[in-house]
């Protein structure tokens, strides 16, 4: 009864999301609203919905990629304005260079000013009744019968009591510790019921002094991926160079930095949940689900940025205390001239930014990069053979980390040429930001006839156009850093519209030097593999690339 309830609601969901709402935009956008009129212009041709987004949500840029080799122009049908998607560098040079003054930041989805409110008000109502009974019922149900299947081997050992599943915690998700102290009153060992394996929950002294120190040797702590190693370490740095504060993500020693850190990447995460969940600002106004994690995460995060500041703006006024040379000091002497236009919340602004191009850009990439060279050793053991060559000029071997980085230095950085390719091989692959938008100002006609109106969005995809054929040959999927390379092994770069643009980040050649420092010592010192061969490596669905369940590597001493 349950599975069938299961399979009624997700075929429901499946009717609305494939069929329903497809054909509402079908008849609102060609029907209802002028439609006969846009008939009259030039538009790329329309592949889907947004909804369609959501379908494939855990690959989206699998998904856009797969839709920009049909079309290198294409739009999706949405309630908030047209939205033009391209893979073609002629109009991403247009946009981000040849007409830039008419392209800018766009606030995704607004407003609700295709659709009237209250028919958003009533799909959003019914979709999160679907939602609630999935949760509550159908997905409870199925795992009851799931986990069940093998249940008559599992009643002949002793388990505690199942009283949910992980999902009730998504929905207690804001009285998290409240709501396992109200199962913990009822049980002192309890599970609950998961489809990524057993997980016990124990408030029982006995039991944890079991673990911790009877038999703590067959107990440990759950591994840290090698990207969340990279994470914490680009962090760390980044915090150092640019506002001379000591935040120890690496160490653990500042719990407040660690907490920022973890806030930090989920409000990255939630943030993107609003490209996909067009209803995002009711549950905002609601404060219910992704918004109200977000909300929580943003307040962490401002309060220790604040307190970062606090703590430096002090420093500095301290007469006794030499100026900084940080980036943060320099701000903060500049806000404290009279004439000044900067306050706490624009530098509040510029502190996250410098966060976002250190700490995603270079752990991001390098996580990347070593998942790459780990699949083909050959490129890795160039590296090593480069950086040895290069750093200590083939005179001599360093068995020292601390004497090693002294031989690195800006002559050495630069002439790392094979390195420098195949971080930008990575980089074309893997791209920091997988997908860009800006507005459209005034009309325009772009490259190609297709016409453009006020509002409507222009995304571009550098994840996409990494992987196009027509701009890298038959193995553009291939992690080949040789296509960077003259004859003489000399970098060589390409067309920054093939999948970037020159709006690049500020702090371009910092995250490159840091890259190729990190890369450069690890790579001199140890030679990786992955743990898992035979594990397929994902990327996580976020505004920035990451992998999905973060990196494991095995090093070994050379």
């Amino acid at each position: 009864m349950a599975a069938l309830i299961a399979a009624s609601a997700a075929s429901a969901v499946e009717f609305l999301l494939l069929v329903a709402i497809p054909a509402f935009f079908f008849f609102f956008f060609f029907f209802g609203s002028g439609g006969w009129k846009r008939r009259q212009v030039l538009l790329p041709p329309v592949v889907g919905t947004i909804f369609h987004q959501f379908l494939n949500l855990q690959r989206l840029h699998d998904y856009h990629t797969e839709l920009s080799r049909l079309h290198k122009n294409y739009r999706l049908l949405s309630p908030f304005g047209r939205q033009l998607y391209t893979a073609d560098p002629a109009v991403v040079e247009y946009i981000l260079k040849t007409n830039f003054n008419n392209y800018g930041k766009c606030y995704l989805l607004n407003t609700l000013n295709r659709l009237p409110f209250f028919m958003a008000a009533l799909i959003a109502a019914s979709a999160a009744s679907a939602v609630e009974f999935l949760l509550l019922v159908a997905i409870p149900a199925f795992f009851f019968f799931f986990f069940g299947s093998g249940g008559w081997k599992r009643r002949q050992v002793l388990l505690p009591p199942v009283v949910g599943t992980i999902f009730h915690q998504f929905l207690n998700l804001q009285r998290l510790h409240d709501y396992h102290t109200e199962l913990s009153r009822l049980h002192k060992n309890y599970r609950l019921l998961s489809p990524l394996g057993r997980q016990l929950y124990t408030a029982d002294p006995a039991v944890v002094e079991y673990i911790l120190k009877t038999n703590f040797n067959n107990y440990g702590k759950l591994r840290e991926p090698q990207q969340e190693l990279l994470m914490k370490s680009t962090m760390d740095s980044t915090f150092k160079i640019a506002f001379g504060f000591e935040l120890d993500c690496s160490g653990g020693s500042n719990q407040d930095g660690v907490e920022f850190a973890k806030a930090f990447d989920k409000a990255n995460e939630f943030t993107l949940l609003r490209y996909v969940n067009v209803f995002w600002r009711i549950t905002r106004l609601l404060g219910v689900g992704s918004e109200a994690a977000l909300k929580q995460n943003l307040k962490v995060i401002d309060e220790f940025v604040y307190k970062v500041m606090d703590i430096r703006f002090k420093q500095i006024v301290n007469a006794h205390q030499e100026k900084g040379d940080d980036i943060l000091s320099k701000f903060l002497e500049e806000i404290k001239h009279p004439q000044t236009t900067m306050d706490t919340r624009y530098l509040r602004d510029i502190i996250l930014n410098f966060v976002i191009a250190g700490k995603d850009t270079t752990a991001g990439s390098l996580a990347w990069f070593f998942y790459l060279i780990c699949k083909d050793p050959s490129v890795q053991e160039k590296i090593h053979q480069e950086v040895k060559r290069v750093v200590l000029l083939e005179t001599k071997e360093c068995t020292d980390f601390v004497e090693f980085s002294r031989n690195i230095n800006d002559e050495s950085l630069n002439n790392l040429h094979y390195l420098h390719a195949s971080l930008t091989e990575t980089l074309r692959l893997f791209p920091v930001v997988p997908l860009e938008n800006k507005v459209c100002f005034s009309d325009d006609i772009l490259p190609g006839g297709y016409n453009v109106s006020k509002g409507d969005i222009v995304f571009f995809q550098p994840y996409a156009m990494g992987r196009m054929e027509y701009l890298w040959g038959e193995d553009a999927e291939s992690f080949r850093p040789e296509r960077w390379l003259d004859d003489d092994g000399i970098f060589q770069p390409e067309s920054p519209f093939k999948f970037a643009g020159p709006r690049i980040c500020l702090g371009r050649e910092f995250a490159y030097r840091q890259m190729k420092t990190f890369a450069a010592v690890l790579l001199y010192f140890f030679q990786f593999k992955l743990s898992d061969e035979e594990k397929i490596v994902r990327y996580k669905t976020m505004t920035t690339l990451q992998i999905d369940q973060g990196l494991y590597l095995q090093a070994s001493s050379r």
